[in-house]
């Protein structure tokens, strides 16, 4: 591949007089009104578009810049979006005729294909420059990428999978990486990253789980919080998604259709984009694909304007997920073409149509010329996105389009700094199940081993790390020989590495997928000959029915894929000890396997870095700390649901003969040392329904190396106007701590933080008995308290406090001399 460089040609200075709006002493607001004066009807829907260039299922001269793709011939159809093909081959437009009136984005110029950074600045200048010659004001074009794992560019870090982030339950480990993100996309002329996915888990077999950080809405609440931050840190809009109830399609299946009620909708997916936009400062919403009870949330003007804005004060640009505009007519049939699917979109509040201009195109001009469509609302939205383009520095009079790049020829986008923050995370993501007998594998009480197995399909194929935004799995399929573009070690390699003096021996068994079973008499043979047996089973990552986990990889039941089952029962069945690694973007039923495997360990997609963090947990090195964002089942026919059930969800004899209860549940991990909580003190007996209460434990490191513990939080409501949940997560917090140390953990609870939804669909505080759980999983809470709420019914809306404050505080040790 050829390297171009970005060219030092600038457009000419601007007159203020003639172009007030780019006066730089002005506020923001003025400045954006005074250019909104200045443009025509066809100007201001232009800012509202965007364009797709250098999409290789539609290929056109002005496309792409030839040179700097150079070399790149292969045309591998493998959608990146929903319907891709479609649209690509009927009807985009080159880029000079789309930005004729203007354009308001750029569409993942370095996440279409495996480009250096180097070509990509060059590629992007060439096409900020094509939107400024081609457009009357001269208005650069806002540019957006997707950023899940990592920046999905070629070469950049991949870091684990959202799922892992869940794991962690460490908001600022994952505020750091989505800071090191966003300085990443920052240095190469990125303004907006479409992350972070804020959608809470309500059935396993979806094949975005992956992209989740959970089940529970706290944990995604902290953790995607901590997300945004970090990612605006660096100057670039995060942009949370998918708004809203896109989780919880009927039997998991992607685009599926949401059959909740407000009250759950409220309760359970809302508080996450809630405090996202009130706490965190979100710059950017994503209309999701799907619709909640007959209305599509691209056309739901409740939704996107009363409750987003009206309710939580949103200002920031509300930007469609590709295509869900056109998919008003194609897929809801609520519009009766894409035009009226435009205009559907923009009056409910959709600002910004992704990733080509389709809805949001002439009709929308014309309807306004004759007095069909009101100009407020068409302004409305071209403000918004103006405002974003003034606070980027779009709009000054000195930008130009080589100095947004003028990062792109230093930086490393898989620096070590980078690899040292996904190794961290890799780490303290990865759940210690089941230690069993094999576990860990080195140490002064264990035997010296020789010979070690590895089998598996996930053993020895680095992709099975990453997650489907992973560029690896993401873009590289359609583009073979590229390699992956990042070093990322298989288990085999960093097994062999970490036992040291130990021969390891590899047979993969079995893909991933599929029924091939050729590969097992290999493998029993390896592992026979062997001390220990590690089997790294679970799924690779994919797009639309390509993959096992992903984007429209949708599981019609909760067994491993393929003949995976098959190959651990083979395994366990030859007496050799068996460590059982689950290396998957969802969680997989292991009741068949409970209790005969030598060991068990989770891992959600680690990214990069993950066969290390997997081998230091499996040999002892690394102590694990990990805990379950989604529950374990024992069967894997779709039980259980989500932990958040109220009473009738869980297990209740006589009444179902299906058993909800998990293998292993939410917040579970285990470690290779023992944490004792105990002395919970309670600073109130009775609180009024607008008072706080403390709540305090005591924690205890009682083993022989030091460790992480997550001390979980949990409320039950005993007796309220609707059916609550039986235990729901309000407070949590990951200490370190020595061995035979001790910390006090102090949680701040106010009493808006036991609110709910109630009959009238109002949030209120309700009072009566609340019982305080304090332990380390939902299912292990050894400190237990009552709480009364008293005083009247108290109605909660906005400004209601959304986290619970936690305090750490080391305990003298205490002296066990006699």
């Amino acid at each position: 591949m050829t390297s171009t460089h970005p060219t030092e040609q600038t457009t000419p200075a601007a007159d203020p007089a003639a172009r007030p709006w780019q006066d730089v002493s002005l506020p923001a607001a003025e400045r954006v009104e005074l250019l909104l004066a200045e443009l025509s009807v066809e100007e201001k829907v232009a800012q509202l578009g965007s364009r797709w260039v250098g999409n290789p299922l539609h290929v056109g001269e002005e496309d792409w810049n030839t040179d700097t793709f150079a070399g790149d011939g292969d045309r591998v159809s493998s959608n990146v979006a929903p319907m891709q093909d479609v649209f690509a081959l009927s009807g985009a437009v080159p880029l000079r005729d789309a930005a004729r009136h203007g354009l308001g984005h750029l569409t993942r110029i370095y996440g279409s294909r495996p480009v250096t950074p180097a070509d990509g600045a060059a590629e992007l200048v060439r096409q900020q420059r094509t939107v400024l010659e081609q457009s009357r004001l001269g208005i650069p074009a806002l540019v957006h990428e997707e950023c899940l794992t990592g920046f999905t560019a070629y070469g950049a870090t991949v870091y684990p999978a959202a799922i892992a982030w869940g794991a962690t339950f460490d908001p600022p480990l994952v505020q750091e990486m989505a800071a090191a993100i966003g300085r990443d996309m920052a240095a190469v002329g990125v303004h907006q990253g479409l992350s972070p996915v804020l959608d809470v888990v309500r059935d396993y077999r979806w094949g975005r789980v992956e992209e989740t950080m959970g089940e529970d809405p706290y944990v995604v609440t902290t953790v995607g919080a901590a997300y945004v931050r970090g990612l605006q840190s660096a100057g670039v809009i995060a942009t949370v998604k998918h708004f809203a109830g896109y989780s919880a399609s009927r039997a998991g299946r992607n685009h599926g259709p949401v059959p909740m009620g407000m009250r759950e909708l409220s309760d359970v997916i809302f508080p996450p984009f809630e405090a996202a936009v009130t706490l965190a400062g979100a710059g950017s919403v994503m209309s999701a694909y799907n619709d909640v009870d007959g209305v599509p949330a691209s056309a739901d003007a409740w939704l996107l304007t009363e409750v987003l804005r009206g309710q939580w004060g949103f200002t920031g640009t509300v930007v469609s997920d590709y295509w869900s505009v056109p998919f008003l007519a194609m897929m809801h049939r609520v519009a009766a073409d894409v035009e009226e699917s435009g205009v559907a979109a923009l009056a409910a509040g959709v600002d910004v149509e992704l990733p080509d201009t389709v809805g949001f195109g002439g009709a929308i001009a014309e309807r306004v010329h004759n007095g069909e469509l009101r100009v407020d609302v068409l302004d409305r939205a071209v403000r918004r996105l103006l405002l974003q383009k003034v606070q980027l520095g779009l709009l000054d009079p000195d930008w130009t389009p080589q100095a947004s790049v003028a990062g792109a020829a230093d930086v490393d986008l898989d620096s070590p700094a980078n690899r040292d923050i996904a190794r961290r995370l890799a780490e303290r993501s990865i759940v210690l199940l089941d230690e069993g007998t094999a576990l860990p594998l080195c140490g002064a009480d264990r035997p010296a081993l020789e010979r070690v197995a590895v089998i598996g399909p996930c053993a020895a194929d680095p992709r099975t790390f990453m997650g489907c935004y992973a560029f690896p799995n993401h873009v590289l399929p359609r583009h073979p020989g590229h390699g992956l573009g990042v070093e990322v070690p298989t288990l085999v390699d960093a097994l062999t590495r970490e036992l040291t003096g130990v021969q390891v021996s590899y047979e993969k068994g079995c893909e991933v997928e599929g029924f091939d079973r050729s590969g097992f008499a290999a493998a029993v043979d390896t592992a026979v000959s062997s001390d220990v047996c590690v089997v790294a089973v679970g799924d690779l990552a994919g797009l639309f029915g390509k993959g096992s986990s992903g984007e429209g990889c949708d599981a019609a039941d909760l067994r491993l894929p393929g003949r995976q089952v098959e190959l651990l029962d083979t395994l366990l069945a030859t007496g050799v000890p068996v460590v059982v690694v689950v290396v998957s973007g969802r969680p997989y039923a292991l009741g068949d396997v409970a209790g005969r495997a030598a060991g068990m360990v989770q891992a959600f997609m680690p990214g990069e870095e993950g066969a290390a963090a997997i081998a230091g947990v499996l040999s002892g090195r690394v102590q694990p700390g990990g805990k379950l964002p989604v529950q374990i089942p024992r069967t894997p026919g779709g039980q259980p649901g989500t932990y958040l059930q109220p009473p009738l969800g869980t297990l209740d004899a006589g009444v179902s003969s299906v058993d909800p209860t998990p293998l292993f549940p939410f917040g579970y991990g285990r470690s290779y040392t023992t944490f004792e909580l105990d002395d919970l003190q309670i600073s109130a007996g009775t609180v009024p329904t607008d008072g706080e209460v403390t709540v305090s434990v005591r924690v205890r490191n009682a083993g022989s190396r030091a460790g992480d513990e997550v001390v979980q939080l949990y409320l039950e409501d005993p007796v309220a106007s609707v059916a609550r949940p039986t235990r729901q997560l309000i407070g949590y917090v990951r200490v370190s701590i020595p061995a035979g140390a001790a910390a006090t953990v102090s949680f701040t609870v106010h009493a808006d933080r036991t609110a709910f939804t109630g009959r009238h669909l109002e949030r209120i505080v309700e009072a009566g008995r609340l019982e305080l759980l304090v332990g380390t999983s939902v299912a292990d809470l050894p400190c237990r308290g009552t709480v009364w709420l008293t005083g009247p019914t108290r109605t909660v809306g906005p400004g209601r406090a959304l986290l619970t404050p936690v305090t750490v505080t080391a305990t003298p040790q205490e002296n066990t001399d006699g």
